[in-house]
């Protein structure tokens, strides 16, 4: 080893991922009750440290396919956590993701493998460490991304209805959306694409399907288009 860096203090390196699903109306992260020691079996966020091997982006999709069993996910850096004490384990600095997920895709297997549980966003109490800042953050993260950004998207199924896509930015923004105002401005944006093929559990006429479309809004965005719900 080179001299310089054995004269330097080691320290732990983990990622904390919050993992979004949407279903039902609501917006719920995955939270488990930690398995180890100090503060086991208390309510916690995904983590992992990581491996000498990995990159941070390997890492975070590590722990989001071994807790949900869903892979190339949507996901994004929120920042990185270094208070001196805020682990009484060890000093570990935590880098914080946020994936995005079609809970259809989930595999429920591991909800009870993981001891794991969805929560509504609005309900999830008190978390171990500095875990409700990770949350926080990342929610008025999510709410400014998906303002400016079609990343929304990603906590659908491939194929969903205008109803739900309003009922998704709803749950994010925590506010109720004029129908018609909404229609008319995803409409306008173009971006979707139009199925033959409706949703019918919900009314006897039904609302037709439609696909996000990325080669679509990618040379949209070539030509200065600018995605904003808000």
């Amino acid at each position: 080893m080179i001299p310089y860096y054995q004269k330097e203090d080691k320290l732990h390196v983990s990622v904390d991922c919050i993992i979004l699903g949407f279903k039902d109306g609501e917006i719920n992260v995955l939270i488990i009750k930690r398995k180890f020691e100090p503060l086991i079996r208390e309510r916690s966020l995904m983590g992992g440290f990581v491996r000498k091997n990995e990159s941070l982006n390997e890492t975070v999709s590590r722990v989001v396919a071994e807790y949900t069993g869903v892979e190339n996910v949507y996901m994004e850096q929120v920042g990185a956590y270094g208070e001196v004490n805020r682990d009484p384990g060890e000093r570990v600095i935590s880098v914080v993701y946020y994936a995005l997920i079609d809970m259809e895709q989930f595999d429920e297997k591991l909800e009870k493998q993981h001891n794991a549980e969805w929560i509504n966003i609005n309900n999830v109490g008190t978390l171990i460490l500095d875990h409700n800042r990770f949350l926080n953050d990342t929610i008025q993260m999510v709410r400014r991304r998906t303002a400016s950004r079609p990343v929304g998207f990603n906590l659908l199924p491939e194929k969903f209805t205008i109803p739900q896509l309003q009922s998704l930015y709803e749950a994010i923004y925590q506010k109720i959306l004029d129908k018609r105002n909404f229609r008319k401005k995803i409409f306008e944006m173009d971006i979707l694409e139009k199925l033959d093929e409706k949703e019918k559990n919900r009314s006897k006429r039904g609302a037709y399907y439609y696909k996000f479309n990325k080669e679509k809004y990618d040379s949209r965005l070539e030509n200065g288009f600018n995605f904003s719900f808000i």
